[in-house]
Formats: structure tokens, C-alpha cells, sequence
């Protein structure tokens, strides 16, 4: 494809197809996307239409044994382009020759033969640019324009003509020769594709870095012996060795061994995660100390680091609402430039200079060269393939085109409390002991005869009081009492712990404390009392802990002027004291799962625009029905799966960090927009107006292309400052 206009074509002649629900072209990227019914057309019927339509198509996940389809292309330009040079010079040295100013350059004389002009100026006509031929062809027998087809008209009128002077006049100089104009315009816009060729091909180097990502090989276990086979044959249920250093090959659950793993690639995590025995790894991290037995849960295409792949894939190949209006401007602006280059033509012949073909034929090939709409084309999918690309590297993923063209726009942010602004799991906070009880022994006991038991809040008091290294005790006649705590007998003393309706129970005096734990429940902890022996031993809090980075993040988006809300189920006193930590002031609390929905529609009644940011299937729907839904990465894969944006690393910076993405990068599109049309506008006039030479107007065409491909290629370079 060589510009907007056949993206167009492709995409019409495609969706016109017989069982095709959907094609989707994309210029920068060179893919097509496209839904269809088996039952009526297969793909092998997609492939042959797009033949038919003047162009080639494979299937991409094949990639036909590795080939770098990208860099044969550049191959091939650069040794057309390099050719092309070399015949241009002669005629390029000519005309700059007979300049008054350049009178001194020396020009051999059979350079400036007309038939020897014609002979270096042939090849590069219609062999070199062939290409430009059979694409107009195809384009004008599909009742279509492309900028081939302008490129294919312009050079013929230059060439002909001289070719008509030549057989007309014989081996005399005459300065009515364009040989020159149509070399050198086909050497230039073989220059600005070999330069756009590189620099689409750099803008998908996000999705590169992450496939180099992948692990090669993974060590299993196969009929009891160890064996290196590639990363492609690993099954699920596949037992792996991974040795310390080693890449993790794909996502499972440890077996064996206790470990540090290195997330940063995935979560941005800089520190690494401890991982013990039935914890998930995940493909692509890095194994820093130990040695693990791991059983493989999700291999290929599930991995976590496939689905990131996958999905800035798609996010580069969708389309922006934007780029729709471009490609159907682009669809008319080809047969409306061969209009105005004919106007220009009979205006010059007829008015400005009558009867002279020359000068006519000059602004002909001018307007036609200068209006090709390849800058146009893209315009909008460079930016969108080099933001999605840098976004991802950031640790953001939209999921298409359009979540990115409309995050910007956002301003309300609803945020769900628990594994959002919190952690998600609740933690010890606070432990408080009577008066000559020791804090270790306290902590000894508690762990004992909470290690008995599977509650949550059990189980978060018993990793707070390991993290201490604090020793624990053999448990008898251990008893669970719904609703209320757990007993039993460590070291020979009953133990109670749990409600101070429990410890009441068992008329134990907890009078003294009802002030602190007034205190410490009006933060939003839960308060756990405890006897030893028939006697008040102390206390301990626990409380969902909100993440360090909240509060920054919160902060941030206020300074954004951001509405931020904060939406839960828990109730309001817990919310308020979380509400409190991060500063947020406006809080939904006592939300049922199936209200969240009604909350967000409620607020975009109010012509509110509604980003929701949630992490847990509870919050799919509300995702689903915001304006802009964004799953933390850390969350569940149905949430993930609902929300338009997914925010890797956990961290609520990142929903800033997304706003931010998304306004340069619709900055960048209109610049480029600006760029094209304002160009084109300009332009034109210009060359039909005769202060334009040919050569000069192909040389800023491929000016145009390339510089809004390089205008979006700064969006790699952007640097969010938190």
C-alpha cells in the first residue's frame, strides 16, 4: 500500500465481500483485521480479494518461517532507490548545468544529447517505477484513485513529452526536455518510502522489545528425566526446572523451592517478590535465588506476557474516530487533485501562457506530485502505534485506537476501595499488651492459636507475627466458635481470642481499652481482643493497608483538576477513614456489586465524562459502562477482560500516567492533521500557480511524509515526570 487511499479501497472492496462482517486496514502497520463467517468465505477467498484488488496478503500469525517481510521490503526499496540515483545524476547535472549562476560546471556533451537523455531516463521510468504503473492500473480498473496514480500521470506527462521533443527535433539541445523531472521525481519518492519504511518499521518496537522478552527453552521433566525442549512445546501440566538467574519460561504455580522473582518487566515492580510453594510465576520474569519445581498452567498464547502482546497488537492495528475522517477525505481528495490538474493545465494553456505546452505540462506535474495524500494516511496510525507502544512500555495498555483518543477527555474518576487504593488483604497494624505482659509472648500466643484457624483475618495476624520472627506454640484442644473467635490451650493457659462479646463471654474485664478501640475501628480496622488465662492480655488491629503510591496518585489527579470518587461495599466508616489517608473528600459507600453500574450512569447523567478504575469481577459491569473503563493489572482477568484500559503495574499513578498518554498523542495526531492539510492547501495553489518546479514538488511531498512520521515517533521518546 503506498498511501491512504488504497487503505480505503482494501477496507471497501473487502467489507463488500459475501460473509466479511468487518475489515479494518492499517496503513502504518500494513495489517488488515478482519471478522468473517467460515461458513461463507474462508481465508484463502480473503487473501484472493485482496489480489484482485492490486495488492498481496498473507496470513500474519503464520509469518511463513520468520521472514521479516518488513525488511525485505526496505531491501528492496534501497537497491531501486540506489539505481534510480545513479541515473538521475547525469540528468539532474544536466539541468542544474545550464543555470546561469552554475554556468561553470562542466557538462560532458552527451549528456546533453536528447537520445542519450531518453536512454538513462527509460529504466528508471518503467522499470524502477513499474511499481507505480501496475498500482494506478489496479486502482483505476477497481474505479479508484491512489497517489500512484497521480505519481504514474505526472512522470508520463514529463516523459512523453520529451520523448514527443526528442523524436520531433532530433540530437539539437533544446531546453524542452523533462526527462530529469521525471527521474529525479521518481528517485525522490523512492527516497521518502525508504525513509518512511524505517521509520514505521522503528514505531512497532515496543511490540519487539516485549517478544525479545520471551524465554527460548524451558528444562522439564519428562518420564523422570530432565529435558531442554523449545518454549513452543511446553504443555499445561508440564513439570519445569528453573535454576537461579534463569527466565521463568511460562506462567505456573511452584512446586517446589522458595524464591525471589523479578517482576519488573510485567508490573514495574522494581524490588523482587517472594515466592514460596503454590505461588504463580509468570513467563518471561526472572528467577533471582532459588531453585523452583513448577507445574506450567498457561503456555503460548495465554501467558500473561502474550495477552500484553496481543493486546498493544490490537490497540496499533485499531482505528481512532479521528483516523475515519481522514482516510474519508483521503477516499475524494485523489479525483478532486486530478480535477484542479486539469483545470490548472487548459488555465495555463488557454490564459497564462496560450498555446505553450511547456509550462502548462509543468504546473500539471506539480500539482498532481504535490498533492499525493500519503502524509495523510499517516497521519493518525503512526501516532497511534508509537503511543499505544510507549504507553504499553509505561506499563498501560489500551485495548484500541479509540480509548486512547478518548482518555484525555475524561473528568470523573470513580475508584473501587479494596486492591485499588488498598492493598486488597488485610494486614496487622497495631498490637497493644496490659501492663507487664510481654509483646513477644503476647504475639506467641496469638499466632499459636490463630495459626488453627482458616479466617482471613486469622491468617493476616499470623504472617504479621512471622514477619516478626516471633516462635509459636503446640495448640490444644483448639476450638473455632462462628462468628465470635477461636480458643484452646497453649503452654498449659486457655486462650481466648477474638470479639469483646467473646472475651465478655467468658467474663473477662476489657473496660479499659473500649477507648482505644473506639479509635482504632474509626480508622477503618477491625479490632481482635485476647485472654491468657482468664485475665485481659491485650489487642491487635487489623485493616486492608492502602498502597504507598494512593495517595501521590490521588494528589496528582486532584492537581489534574480531576474529580476523583471513591465507590465501596465496605461501610462508611471504613470508607472515610480510607477516604481520609489518600485525600479524597467526595466517597459512594455501602454499594452492592449490581449498584456500582447505577452509580456510574447516575454521574454520566450529569454530563459527567466517567473513568472507573476497578480490579475485581464486581466491578466488570461498571467497567463495561463507563466512558473509559481501567482494570489494575493485579486485579482478576475478568476485570481485565471488560476494561478498555489495563493499568499493568498496580499503581494508581498509572491512571494519570494514561491521561497523560492519551492528550499528547491526540496532540500529536492534529499536529500531523494540521501538517497534511495545511500542506496540501498551501501546495496546491502554489504549483498551479507555476512558482513550484516538479522536482521541487516531489521533494516536499516525500518532506511531508516522512515528517509526520518522525513527528509521531517523538511520542516514544515521552517521559512522564510523577
Amino acid at each position: 500500500m503506498t498511501c491512504a487511499a488504497c487503505a480505503t479501497r482494501i477496507e471497501r472492496g473487502l467489507q463488500k465481500f459475501k460473509g466479511i462482517s468487518l475489515a479494518n486496514v492499517n496503513l502504518a502497520l500494513e495489517n488488515a483485521t478482519v471478522q468473517f463467517n467460515p461458513s461463507e468465505v474462508s481465508v484463502t477467498d480473503i487473501i484472493r480479494r485482496v489480489e484482485q484488488l492490486g495488492y498481496g496478503a498473507h496470513v500474519k500469525d503464520n509469518e511463513r518461517g520468520g521472514v521479516d517481510f518488513r525488511q525485505q521490503a526496505i531491501e528492496k526499496l534501497k537497491v531501486k532507490f540506489i539505481v534510480s540515483t545513479v541515473l538521475s545524476i547525469p540528468l539532474l547535472w544536466t539541468m542544474v548545468g545550464h543555470f546561469t549562476f552554475t554556468s561553470f560546471l562542466y557538462i560532458p556533451d552527451f549528456l546533453n544529447d536528447p537520445w542519450v537523455q531518453m536512454v538513462i531516463a527509460t529504466p528508471v521510468q518503467f522499470i524502477i517505477g513499474w511499481q507505480f504503473y501496475v498500482s494506478a492500473f489496479k486502482a483505476l480498473k477497481n474505479q479508484s484513485a491512489n497517489m500512484d496514480v497521480l505519481v504514474a500521470m505526472g512522470t508520463s506527462a514529463a516523459y512523453l513529452y520529451s520523448v514527443f521533443q526528442t523524436i520531433s527535433k532530433g540530437t539539437s539541445y533544446h531546453s524542452q526536455l523533462y526527462f530529469e523531472t521525471s527521474a529525479v521525481l521518481i528517485t525522490l519518492i523512492l527516497l521518502g518510502k525508504l525513509l518512511e519504511a524505517k521509520a514505521k518499521g522503528r514505531s512497532s518496537e515496543a511490540i519487539k522489545k516485549l517478544m525479545k522478552l520471551q524465554a527460548k527453552t524451558a528444562l522439564v521433566l519428562r518420564k523422570d528425566m530432565e529435558k531442554e525442549i523449545p518454549l513452543e512445546e511446553v504443555a499445561i501440566g508440564d513439570i519445569m526446572l528453573v535454576k537461579p538467574g534463569e527466565k521463568i519460561p511460562v506462567d505456573g504455580e511452584i512446586l517446589e523451592g522458595n524464591t525471589a522473582v523479578d517482576e519488573s518487566m510485567l508490573t514495574g515492580e522494581s524490588l523482587p517478590i517472594d515466592k514460596t510453594i503454590g505461588s504463580t510465576v509468570y513467563g518471561s520474569t526472572i528467577n533471582k535465588n532459588g531453585f523452583i519445581k513448577m507445574k506450567a498452567t498457561k503456555v503460548g498464547r495465554d501467558t500473561a506476557l502474550s495477552q500484553i502482546i496481543k493486546v498493544v497488537e490490537d490497540a496499533q492495528g485499531s482505528k481512532a474516530p479521528i483516523q475515519r475522517l481522514a482516510d474519508k477525505i483521503s477516499g475524494i481528495f485523489v479525483p478532486i487533485v486530478i480535477g484542479i490538474a486539469i483545470v490548472t493545465y487548459l488555465t495555463w494553456l488557454v490564459f497564462i501562457t496560450p498555446g505553450e505546452f511547456a509550462p502548462a505540462l509543468e504546473a500539471l506535474i506539480a500539482v498532481l506530485v504535490i498533492a499525493c495524500p500519503c502524509a495523510l494516511g499517516l497521519a493518525t496510525p503512526t501516532s497511534i502505534m508509537a503511543g499505544s507502544g510507549r504507553a504499553a512500555e509505561l506499563g498501560i495498555l489500551f485495548k484500541g485506537g479509540e480509548h486512547l483518543e478518548q482518555t484525555y477527555q475524561i473528568d470523573t474518576i470513580v475508584i473501587d476501595k479494596t486492591g485499588t487504593i488498598t492493598n486488597g488483604k488485610p494486614e496487622l497494624t497495631d498490637v497493644f499488651v496490659v501492663e507487664g505482659m510481654s509483646e513477644r509472648l503476647f504475639l506467641s500466643f496469638l499466632g499459636s492459636i490463630e495459626r488453627k484457624s482458616e479466617h482471613p483475618l486469622a491468617q493476616a495476624i499470623v504472617q504479621g507475627i512471622s514477619k516478626r520472627r516471633i516462635e509459636m506454640r503446640d495448640v490444644r484442644e483448639f476450638e473455632a466458635i462462628p462468628g465470635y473467635g477461636v480458643k484452646g490451650i497453649v503452654n498449659q493457659k486457655e486462650v481466648v481470642v477474638g470479639t469483646r462479646k467473646l472475651i465478655e463471654q467468658y467474663n473477662i474485664d476489657s473496660f479499659a481499652v473500649v477507648s482505644l478501640m473506639e479509635r482504632l475501628e474509626s480508622e477503618g480496622k477491625t479490632v481482635i481482643l485476647a485472654s491468657i488465662d482468664g485475665q485481659f492480655a491485650g489487642l491487635v488491629a487489623v485493616a486492608d493497608t492502602v498502597k504507598e503510591s494512593s495517595k501521590k496518585a490521588i494528589e496528582r489527579l486532584h492537581k489534574m483538576k480531576m474529580d476523583v470518587i471513591m465507590m465501596t461495599g465496605d461501610n462508611e466508616r471504613t470508607a472515610q477513614a480510607i477516604a481520609r489517608q489518600v485525600g479524597i473528600t467526595r466517597i459512594i459507600a455501602e454499594v452492592l456489586p449490581e449498584e456500582k453500574t447505577a452509580q456510574i450512569k447516575k454521574l454520566q447523567g450529569m454530563g459527567k465524562k466517567v473513568a472507573m478504575v476497578g480490579d475485581g469481577i464486581n466491578d466488570a459491569p461498571a467497567l463495561a459502562v463507563a466512558n473509559i473503563g481501567m482494570a489494575i493489572g493485579t486485579g482478576t482477568d475478568v476485570a481485565m477482560e471488560t476494561a478498555d484500559i489495563t493499568l499493568i503495574r498496580g499503581d494508581l499513578n498509572s491512571i494519570a500516567d494514561a491521561i497523560i498518554m492519551s492528550h499528547k498523542t491526540m496532540r500529536n495526531i492534529k499536529q500531523n492533521l494540521f501538517w497534511t492539510f495545511g500542506y496540501n492547501t498551501l501546495g496546491i495553489p502554489i504549483a498551479a500557480a507555476g512558482f513550484l518546479a516538479p522536482w521541487l514538488a516531489g521533494a516536499a511531498m516525500a518532506f511531508s511524509s516522512v515528517s509526520v512520521v518522525f513527528n509521531a515517533l517523538l511520542l516514544q521518546k515521552v517521559e512522564i515526570s510523577k
